[in-house]
C-alpha cells in the first residue's frame, strides 16, 4: 500500500499523539508533556511520556518510542496499511487510492505549494520596495513591529496591474499554475488574465503543516471588498482553515486553551502582546469543520467576539452550529468585549492583563444561549414565557448527546426560575416552600425582607466560606459545580472559584482574593467578606474551625440539591404525563430514589 507522504503528514497534523493515546492510556498533564503507565510493559510508577509538540511518545522503562502510526500498530498489532486505515477513520480523512491519476494529482499539489511559497516571498519583498512603502506605513501605523511583520510574513501587492503575473512567469511559473493557485484570474469581459491581488497588504494563510496555501488582502484606500481572501482551490477551502492554527496549537499546550477572534489583525495584535494561542476564521462564520479542528487541540475553545450587534450575531451562529456537535467534555466558552472594542484595540488600551481579565469571565455555551434569547426583554405574561421556553427547548433538541441534553434542560430550567422569579417580584408575604433551607434555620439566617434578598444573603455566606476556607473546595467541587446561584454576579464568582481550584489547587485564601480582585470582582467581595455576613453566619468567618465549616457546607449543598431535586421531580412528572415513555419513567424514578435516600426505595 503506497500512501503519499502528504497524506501521512496530514494524519499527523489532524491527530495529536495525546489525543490518540488517551483512548488507551490514562494520561496526566505535566507541563508540556503528559505521563501515564506504559501500555507496553507492566509498571506501577509512570515512565511513559507523550509530547504533542514533538509528536512522539517515549517510555523510559522499556524504551518504546514512536508516533501515532507506530503506536496504533504496536498497541493493536496492526500492519502499516491497517493502521493507516484505522487512523484515517479516526480523523475523518479519506485514504487516497494509489492510482496513476492520484499520483499525478499529488505531484500537481506539490508544484502548486511551491508556487505559493514563491508568491509569498515575492509579496514580502514588495513591502520593502519603494512602491510598498504605503503598505509598510499602514502596518506600522497599526502598531505592528518589524519583528511581528517578519514573523507573520506580511507583504504587499502593488497597484500596477499585471506586475505580479509577469514576474512570476519570468520565474518559471506557468499561467495555468497561477490560475490553479487562485493568484491570477481571467477577466470575464476580455478573457485576459489579471492579478487577483493588487493595492493590498497581504496576509499569508497556512495549512495545519505550516505550508502557505492562500492569502488574505486588505485594500489600501477606498474600494471594496475591504478584505479579500484567495478563492477556493485545490490547496484551500476557507471553511476548513483557521488563521494561525499552527502557532496557536503549539502555544495552547502551555496555556491549555485557544482563543478564536474575528480577523487576522486581531490575531497578530494579540500575538505581539504575548498572547500567542489565538486563531481566526477567514471571513465566514465558524464552520463545523473549524469547531472540530479546535476540539482536536483543546476541549473548550474561547470564542471572543466584538460587543456590538454583529458580534452578538456571530456568537449566536457559532453557538447554534456547535450544539449538534457537543460531546461530553467538548464545548465552547464565550467572551463578549465592551462595546466599540475589539481584541486589537483592547490590548492597546488595557494591555495584555486587561484582556486576560476579560477571558477569565468567559461564559459557558448554555448561558450564552440563554442570554442571547433573553436579551433585554421582559417575560411577564404566560405567552411571553411560553415563547422563551419554546425557543430554548428548540436549541436543546439540536443536541444529539442525550446526557448533555439532560444537563442543558436542568440548567435552563434553573435559570428560567430565576428570571421569572425576579420579574414576579416575590415579596415577604409569600410563603416559604415546605423544604425550608435547613442551613437558614440552623444558623439563624432568619428572613428579613423578601425571599430574593434572603436567597442572596445565603449565597453570600456560601461564597464567603469558599473564599475564607478554600481548602474545602476540592472535596466538594463536584457538588458545587451543580449549584446554580440566583444572583448572576455571585454565580460567576462561584464558577471562577471552581475554575481556580481546578487550575491552581495550592492557592491560599489571600492569593484567591487577589485573583478575584484582579478579575474585576472587587465590589462584589466588599459585599461578601464583611462583619455583617460573619455576624449572621460565624462559620463563614476566617477564624471558624474547619470541621464546623465543613459541616455547614454539607448542609448548604444538601439544601441546594433538595431544591433542585424538587424542581426536577415536578418537571419529570410533567414530561411523563406528556409522553409516557420508559426513558421518562426511569428519569422520574431516579429522582425519587435520590430524594428517598439509600435503601428507601
Amino acid at each position: 500500500m503506497a500512501v503519499p507522504s502528504q497524506f501521512l503528514d496530514e494524519l499527523r497534523a489532524r491527530i495529536t499523539v495525546s489525543e490518540l493515546i488517551a483512548t488507551k492510556v490514562k494520561l496526566v498533564r505535566r507541563g508540556r508533556e503528559a505521563t501515564g503507565l506504559c501500555p507496553f510493559h507492566n509498571e506501577k510508577t509512570p515512565s511513559f511520556t507523550v509530547n504533542d509538540e514533538k509528536g512522539f511518545y517515549h517510555c523510559f522503562g522499556c524504551g518504546a518510542h514512536g508516533d501515532i502510526i507506530s503506536f496504533i500498530m504496536q498497541i493493536e498489532g496492526l500492519s502499516f496499511p491497517e493502521a493507516i486505515e484505522k487512523l484515517a477513520g479516526f480523523s475523518g480523512l479519506p485514504i487516497p487510492k494509489d492510482t496513476k491519476e492520484n499520483r499525478e494529482e499529488v505531484k500537481k499539489v506539490l508544484s502548486l505549494q511551491e508556487v505559493m511559497e514563491k508568491a509569498c516571498n515575492w509579496f514580502e519583498n514588495q513591502l520593502r520596495k519603494p512602491h510598498g512603502d504605503r503598505g509598510l506605513k499602514y502596518l506600522l501605523g497599526r502598531g505592528f513591529s518589524e519583528t511581528t511583520i517578519s514573523k507573520f510574513r506580511l507583504g504587499f501587492a502593488p497597484d500596477g496591474r499585471g506586475i505580479f503575473r509577469q514576474e512570476m512567469l519570468e520565474m518559471g511559473v506557468s499561467l495555468e499554475q497561477l490560475v490553479d493557485c487562485g493568484l491570477v484570474k481571467n477577466n470575464e469581459h476580455s478573457n485576459s488574465p489579471r492579478d487577483y491581488f493588487f493595492n493590498r497588504v497581504i496576509f499569508p494563510i497556512s495549512d495545519r503543516r505550516g505550508k502557505v496555501i492562500a492569502f488574505g488582502g486588505r485594500i489600501l484606500g477606498e474600494g471594496q471588498p475591504k478584505y479579500l481572501n484567495s478563492p477556493e482551490t485545490r490547496l484551500f477551502s476557507k471553511g476548513q482553515v483557521l488563521y494561525n492554527l499552527v502557532d496557536a496549537r503549539a502555544a495552547s499546550r502551555t496555556t491549555g486553551t485557544i482563543i478564536v477572534v474575528e480577523g487576522y489583525t486581531d490575531v497578530i495584535a494579540l500575538n505581539q502582546s504575548g498572547i500567542q494561542h489565538s486563531v481566526a476564521p477567514l471571513g465566514t462564520a465558524l464552520t463545523e469543520e473549524q469547531i472540530l479542528a479546535l476540539w482536536r487541540v483543546v476541549d473548550e475553545p474561547l470564542l471572543c467576539f466584538d460587543g456590538d450587534n454583529a458580534g452578538r450575531r456571530a456568537a449566536f451562529r457559532a453557538a447554534q452550529r456547535a450544539l449538534p456537535l457537543l460531546k461530553p467534555g467538548k464545548s465552547l466558552r464565550f467572551v463578549s468585549l465592551p462595546l466599540g472594542e475589539d481584541p486589537d484595540s483592547l490590548v492597546k488600551t488595557r494591555s495584555r492583563g486587561g484582556f486576560e481579565t476579560l477571558l477569565g469571565k468567559a461564559q459557558p455555551l448554555v448561558d450564552v444561549i440563554i442570554d442571547l434569547e433573553v436579551g433585554g426583554n421582559k417575560f411577564t405574561t404566560p405567552e411571553q414565557r411560553a415563547s422563551l421556553e419554546s425557543k430554548l427547548n428548540n436549541h436543546i433538541k439540536c443536541i444529539s448527546d442525550r446526557s448533555i441534553q439532560y444537563h442543558y434542560q436542568q440548567r435552563i430550567r434553573n435559570q428560567l426560575r430565576i428570571i421569572f422569579g425576579k420579574e414576579d417580584g416575590i415579596s415577604s408575604h409569600n410563603k416559604l416552600p415546605n423544604n425550608k433551607n435547613r442551613f437558614i434555620k440552623t444558623n439563624s439566617l432568619v428572613p428579613r425582607g423578601d425571599l430574593t434578598a434572603m436567597r442572596e444573603r445565603q449565597e453570600k455566606v456560601l461564597i464567603s466560606i469558599l473564599i475564607n476556607h478554600n481548602e474545602v473546595v476540592h472535596g466538594f467541587a463536584e457538588q458545587l459545580a451543580d449549584v446554580s446561584l440566583s444572583n448572576r454576579e455571585l454565580d460567576r464568582v462561584l464558577r471562577e472559584i471552581l475554575n481556580v481550584a481546578g487550575d491552581q489547587p495550592d492557592l491560599d485564601s489571600g492569593a484567591l482574593q487577589d485573583h478575584l480582585n484582579e478579575s474585576g470582582y472587587q465590589d462584589i467581595l466588599l459585599g461578601i467578606l464583611n462583619a455583617k455576613i460573619y455576624r449572621q453566619a460565624k462559620f463563614a468567618s476566617p477564624e471558624a474551625p474547619l470541621d464546623v465549616v465543613s459541616n455547614a457546607l454539607v448542609e448548604i449543598i444538601a439544601s441546594y440539591r433538595s431544591n433542585s431535586l424538587n424542581s426536577d421531580r415536578k418537571a419529570a412528572k410533567k414530561e411523563l404525563a406528556d409522553e409516557m415513555t420508559a426513558e421518562n419513567s426511569e428519569r422520574l424514578l431516579e429522582i425519587v430514589r435520590e430524594q428517598s435516600g439509600p435503601g428507601r426505595l
